[in-house]
């Protein structure tokens, strides 16, 4: 880990290690790439983290690397608009009941599988039976409670007629179109050849999987129904060294590597000069943030926490360190939700930190720990360090393998963390899990509240929110808990971390969303 010599200033500190990176990213050029070389007439693109399961719905976990390739070749009953909003996908209209007991979502007309036969609700409904009568990943967040307690919010699934499907609940629920969005529509009776050959509705039709090669094969589907994919073959492959990937795009064996996050911000600005090569950068959702152990002593007090949010230049990191791949964030929630609200705002004043730990006696270092894993969380925490260090604050940095890290933020043993909320964010929903009491992890219950934040007055208005269908009146409470969070700060949020795309010159209509999924392969063009 890099320190910060004597004298020297933290802007000093962060161009140090951009000037690391520079030179660790110049030995690319030198990496011969043994990979799986193009598929005649394939569109490749590169993916970065393994596909961990083909299976649409049924995976014991859920990793965004297998949801970006599910959603090239299914939909959902419902879809996050620009807004984080749930609107129809396959349903072309969607009504809830007065007392929000029962949702009516009537069928797309037109659509197809891409075996050719023509969707219904009887798909719907025996996909939603499906995940409901096992425990797959997807099905844990349509039950209350855990182990023998755990009851389902859905009283029964029914399909009156081929364009009709009507999902009752047990009370009422404000949860159901956010999990629906999951949830890929597969064909009545299908689900066990799923597991090995995917058919859904989407764009691309499943040609071959190699799981050991880590190679998804694709195939335009001509007959979908938003219209047909303008890329007729399509090859993902996983590759997951930052060197080999470089090195690969520099080739022109990969087409287009969507938010590739492990590379650095300088190799991004390296391959944006190679005369085959486009960088584009988007707006982003997903929330980079520190997370406080608010029962852990300094941190119990609001002020310290107030005053390390006010030590930490995030503005001077963006730019030096993420060299502008970032934005500043002020709540867990993306700019573009209908409830963002900013809050209580920490621009960078050492001063008004200094003056908030007046008094205040540190006996020991502040425990920071991070995933030895990931440089960036690495080089981010050395920088927060010496910010810190500047007010007064001593910080003793901890890296630890990441599952063990989660075992430890669970069991509360930390002080601070860095990490990354990835479309959770989106909707105000997330409220409950990151700072309900009720959400505080234990041996016997992961939950998010890894801050251990308690506040009697937040969770009134909490459970107020997750039960109010008026809008405006959502947004009313969500300002009120987004003020209450930011005050109390029990999380920092740094930024939204940008959607970073690398592509050849000749791929056009690059439109990434906020959330980086992947619905935008099926409209790019080649020229």
């Amino acid at each position: 880990m890099l320190s910060l010599r004597p004298g020297a200033s933290s802007t000093s500190f962060v161009r140090t290690i951009v000037k690391s990176l520079v030179l660790g990213s110049l030995l690319l050029s030198l990496v011969v790439s043994l990979g799986c070389r193009r598929k005649s007439g394939a569109f490749v693109i590169a993916l970065g983290d393994n596909i961990r399961t083909i299976d649409p719905i049924g995976s014991p976990s859920v990793d965004a690397a297998s949801e970006r390739v599910r959603t090239l070749m299914f939909n959902s009953l419902v879809k996050k608009d620009e807004k984080f909003d749930y609107v129809g996908e396959l349903a072309s209209d969607i009504k809830r009941s007065d007392d929000g007991l029962t949702f009516t979502f009537t069928i797309r007309d037109g659509v197809k599988f891409q075996d050719g036969r023509l969707l219904t609700s009887a798909d719907a409904k025996y996909t939603f039976d499906t995940v409901l009568s096992n425990t797959f990943a997807k099905s844990a967040s349509f039950f209350e409670g855990v182990g023998a307690g755990r009851t389902s919010y859905i009283k029964n699934v029914e399909a009156p007629d081929p364009k009709t499907m009507v999902v009752t609940l047990t009370k009422p629920w404000v949860g159901l179109l956010s999990n629906l969005v999951a949830i890929s529509i597969i064909p009545k009776d299908s689900y066990e050849s799923e597991k090995s050959h995917p058919l859904g509705t989407g764009p691309f039709k499943f040609v071959s999987y190699d799981s050991s090669q880590q190679v998804l094969d694709l195939e335009a589907f001509p007959d979908y129904w938003d219209g047909p994919a303008n890329i007729k073959q399509v090859r993902v492959r996983v590759i997951a060294d930052t060197n080999a990937l470089q090195a690969e795009l520099q080739a022109g064996r990969v087409d287009i590597a969507p938010l590739p996050t492990s590379l650095s911000p300088d190799a991004f600005k390296l391959l944006g000069q190679h005369p085959n090569l486009q960088v584009l950068q988007f707006d982003g959702s997903n929330l980079n943030l520190l997370t406080f152990n608010t029962a852990s002593p300094p941190l119990n007090e609001v002020k310290v926490r107030q005053a390390i949010c006010y030590a930490i230049d995030r503005e001077g990191m963006i730019r030096d360190l993420l060299l502008g791949q970032a934005k500043i964030a002020h709540s867990i929630l993306p700019e573009e939700s209908w409830a963002y609200w900013p809050g209580q705002k920490y621009s960078y004043d050492p001063g008004m930190a200094k003056k908030l730990l007046a008094g205040v006696q540190f006996t020991k270092p502040v425990v920071f720990k991070v995933s030895g894993s990931s440089v960036a969380a690495k080089n981010y925490a050395g920088v927060i360090q010496n910010y810190l260090k500047q007010v007064g604050v001593p910080v003793a940095i901890e890296t630890t393998e990441l599952n063990t890290l989660f075992d430890q933020l669970r069991r509360g043993e930390f002080q601070i963390t860095y990490g990354q909320w990835v479309g959770g964010n989106q909707d105000p929903l997330f409220f409950k899990d990151l700072f309900a009491s009720s959400e505080i992890p234990s041996e016997t219950r992961p939950s998010r509240n890894r801050s251990r934040y308690r506040n009697p007055e937040l969770d009134a208005l909490i459970e107020e929110a997750v039960k109010t269908w008026d809008r405006q009146k959502g947004r009313e409470l969500y300002i009120k808990i987004q003020d209450i969070v930011s005050r109390d700060a029990p999380i920092f949020p740094l930024w939204y971390q940008a959607n970073m795309v690398i592509a050849k010159k000749n791929v056009e209509n690059i439109h990434v969303n906020a959330s980086g999924d992947w619905g935008f392969v099926a409209k790019l063009t080649v020229k």
